[in-house]
């Protein structure tokens, strides 16, 4: 059997999503290409980091919701480590 995760039953939105950041950087990328103006280019990067951002909190909350409160509900060891897992992504998020 397959494990699914806390984002399977949004991934066609989350993979639209990111489809969108692609185009965004890929945008980027010609903007450089036509040496657009600095600080136009820096707007740019800041909606693309915004939307990068707002996604890894969205899957973070559904892993909490899901994987997390599931290894819970289990207890163990396995909650532990996905409790200490969500911490330390929690910290890399807060720290980008």
């Amino acid at each position: 059997m397959t494990e699914t995760f806390g984002y399977h039953d949004t991934k066609a939105a989350h993979l639209k999503r990111l489809r969108r950041i692609e185009g965004q950087v890929r945008g980027l990328q010609g903007m450089v290409e036509d040496d657009k103006y600095c600080i136009d280019i820096l707007t740019q990067v800041s909606a693309a980091t915004k939307a990068l951002q707002s996604f890894s909190l969205e899957l973070l909350d559904e892993h909490l919701a899901h994987c997390v409160v599931d290894a819970a509900r289990r207890g163990g060891p396995e909650a532990d480590e996905k409790v200490r897992e969500a911490s330390e992504a929690i910290a890399r998020l807060v720290r980008s």
